[in-house]
């Protein structure tokens, strides 16, 4: 499935939007990457305008996830390529830092189709969410990306277009479907649990069978694990409904089944009385500016 020079790849992306009073939006992702390519699992990737924090891809730079502290969470898979990755290109971890800097989701779409041309980049899928909003990012042909704003539920994006057929993607359903009789205290560690989840589902053996793909099942679990490739890191991300109050972000450093949940949300800015955040956010206009 990838290469030596494969780059960023999240290979799970679950974003859960609107469905629960208390969070707004939920998401969800584990990303899958070669055992061997350097990364830091989470950081600060900007520090002002606004603060962006995700992991960071040590390779090509950018990164897989970004949440930014007005509640933009943006998240990318690859779309494998049958000739490979075009190493000309820009690096796809460019895309979720352009998402993350603008403070809602619709003015990040917008500033995005404008500013990013499909043709700089190998083939992308793209999740970009706040608290009212979610858009589907297909980033291949086109003299533009094509969007989509999808509605309240739950999405899950692996490495195939959101909406076709996954064994992924109807494993995971059933793995999230109880989640929604869960309390709120004990989301995260419900999530996390599934994220950890190694259950390969048996239509991944029957593509494999029928050869109508060339993946070893053991991509199609939640969590991965291959000689060479697997699951790097896990994240969970809650954004509250009050527009004052910052994301909780949680990350494992390494595979979710195996490390500890890391509570990153200390590695926001402390509010400034001086300059309050929520009057920012009403400031922007949308579609001022570019990426």
């Amino acid at each position: 499935m990838h290469g030596h020079g494969t780059v960023l790849t999240m290979c799970l992306l679950v974003a859960i939007s609107r469905d629960r009073d208390e969070s707004p939006l939920i998401v969800a992702a584990n990303r899958d990457e070669l055992l061997d390519r350097p990364a830091v699992a989470m950081t600060v990737l900007q520090a002002h305008g606004p603060r962006i924090l995700g992991g960071r891809d040590e390779l090509a730079g950018g990164t897989w996830l970004a949440v930014n502290e007005a509640g933009v969470v943006a998240g990318l898979t690859n779309q494998p390529a049958t000739n490979g990755r075009d190493p000309t290109k820009r690096s796809r971890g460019e895309l979720p830092l352009a998402l993350a800097r603008s403070l809602d989701a619709p003015t990040a779409v917008e500033r995005f189709v404008t500013s990013v041309k499909p043709a700089d980049y190998n083939a992308a899928w793209l999740l970009v969410s706040d608290r009212s909003s979610l858009f589907y990012i297909d980033l291949n042909d086109g003299d533009a990306p094509a969007v989509n704003e999808l509605p309240p539920g739950t999405h899950v994006l692996e490495n195939r277009p959101l909406g076709g057929a996954s064994p992924k993607v109807d494993n995971m359903r059933r793995l999230l479907e109880p989640l929604g009789a869960v309390a709120e205290a004990e989301l995260v560690p419900a999530l996390r649990a599934v994220l950890a989840n190694h259950d390969i589902p048996a239509g991944a053996d029957a593509e494999r069978a029928a050869g109508t793909t060339e993946r070893p099942p053991e991509v199609a679990a939640a969590c991965v694990h291959t000689q060479r490739y697997g699951t790097r890191s896990a994240a969970v991300v809650v954004i509250p409904p009050d527009p004052d109050a910052r994301p909780r972000l949680w990350y494992t450093d390494g595979p979710g089944c195996l490390s500890p949940l890391q509570d990153a949300s200390g590695l926001w800015p402390e509010p400034q009385p001086s300059a309050a955040f929520p009057h920012q956010l009403r400031r922007e206009a949308p579609g001022g500016g570019r990426c």
